[in-house]
Parts: C-alpha cells; sequence; structure tokens
C-alpha cells in the first residue's frame, strides 16, 4: 500500500527517528489495505476526536514507538476499561500491529504513522491523555546526536500539555546514559513528580509493561533496563 494513502508527513528540522525501510510480508501488506479504515487514523493535522473514535468516554494512553506492537497490544488486551493510540514510523509494525487486532477482536486500540512529535502539537487535544509511553527509543548514544533524543526538556512540556493531572508518563530504556538523561530530564520538569521519589528507577520491570523485543535483545548484550514513572501534577 502506498503509504501516502494513509498518512500527510509533516517536517521537522530534527526529528528522533530516522525512516527505516523494510520489506513486509503479505500479511502486513494486507492488513495496511484492509485494516486501516478500522485501525487507523490519518496524520492530517485535523484534531482528534477520542470519544467518536472509540465510540466511548474511557481513559486514553498514547504509546510513541511501538515498534512491532506486541507490548501495546497486550497492554491493550490487558486493559479493556482504557483505549490506547500507538504512533510509529516502521511502515512494517505498523502493517503487523493492525493483523494482530484484527485477529484477537482488540477494539480499543489504534495506530497512526507519522512524527509523534507534529501529532501531539497537531492533533491531540490539550488535557485529554491520561497515560503515556515511550518505551526503548532510540538512545542516539553519539554524543553529536544526543539533540536527537526524544526525551527533551520542551518534548516533556509538550507531553504536559496534552496530559491531565494524575496521568502517568511511563520511559524505559536499556542505555544507562540514557537513563541518567530521562532522570535528569523529567527530574527539572516542573509538571511531573517522580512516583518512587526523588532520582529513583523502577525495582525490575513493572509486571504490567510486557517484555518487548528490544528489551530482550539488550538482556542478550548484558544491558540492565531502567523504567521511569512520573505523575503530571
Amino acid at each position: 500500500m502506498n503509504p501516502d494513502a494513509i498518512t500527510t508527513p509533516f517536517k521537522r528540522t530534527i526529528r528522533s527517528f530516522v525512516m527505516r525501510t523494510g520489506r513486509m510480508t503479505p500479511s502486513q501488506e494486507k492488513a495496511l489495505a484492509e485494516q486501516w479504515p478500522i485501525y487507523g487514523l490519518n496524520a492530517d493535522g485535523a484534531v482528534l476526536d477520542f470519544a467518536a473514535i472509540f465510540g466511548r468516554q474511557a481513559p486514553v494512553v498514547l504509546e510513541i514507538g511501538f515498534g512491532m506492537g506486541d507490548s501495546l497490544l497486550a497492554m491493550a488486551q490487558a486493559a479493556p476499561e482504557k483505549d490506547f493510540i500507538g504512533i510509529e514510523v516502521h511502515l512494517p509494525g505498523v502493517g503487523r500491529l493492525m493483523n494482530l487486532a484484527q485477529q484477537a477482536g482488540t477494539t480499543n486500540l489504534r495506530v497512526m504513522k507519522d512524527d509523534a512529535v507534529e501529532i501531539l502539537k497537531k492533533q491531540v487535544p490539550d488535557g485529554s491523555l491520561s497515560g503515556v509511553q515511550i518505551f526503548f527509543p532510540d538512545p542516539w548514544h553519539k554524543k553529536k546526536h544526543h539533540k536527537r533524543r526524544i526525551v527533551q526538556p520542551e518534548f516533556v512540556a509538550l507531553l504536559a500539555q496534552k496530559m491531565v493531572p494524575g496521568g502517568i508518563l511511563h520511559l524505559a530504556t536499556d542505555w544507562a546514559e540514557y537513563a541518567e538523561h530521562m532522570m535528569e530530564v523529567m527530574s527539572a520538569a516542573p509538571d511531573f513528580r517522580n512516583t518512587l521519589g526523588d532520582g529513583q528507577f523502577t525495582d525490575g520491570r513493572p509486571a504490567f509493561r510486557p517484555e518487548t523485543k528490544f528489551e530482550r535483545r539488550g538482556h542478550k548484550l548484558g544491558h540492565g533496563v531502567w523504567d521511569l514513572l512520573f505523575e503530571r501534577v
């Protein structure tokens, strides 16, 4: 399927991601063609009406960069009282998640494909998200690329604008230096407080967060894993 049929790309000077190419399986291509009208939301600049999209009033959780979608689908299935929206730029992952969601009959999940920052700015209403989760974003470990990391003060302020008081921002990484960077940024954010105490990470992976492919890969490479849970105040 032509990606232009499901998204209108936004333009930014610095992106926190690289548009990866990858071979799509027939089932992923079929899902993009057939399931997009059901599970897909267009990045067209129109403000999203979550109640109309899901047909109910419910807490909305946004995941940025869901990869191949396994953990996001598992969380949506485990919390049917919530609605979930996932943003991912990798088309095979988008197709795979829609395919799995259709097979499972999951109704509280929608997907978008484009730059999450621009979607947040232009399409997500202020004070509408009860949760935001960003699991294993690109750490951009070279110092010259640190400016491309998604967790930055300006971005965190944007998230605060879009979240309800009491909403939870959940971050996870398997890079120790990025974990410290995240903690530094979040600890200085005036609109958030660490639910675990100043400077504290979770003690291991929280039970409610499924293990991801990137997490398993990190374990094989000998990496630790750090989760941060901050509340919008």
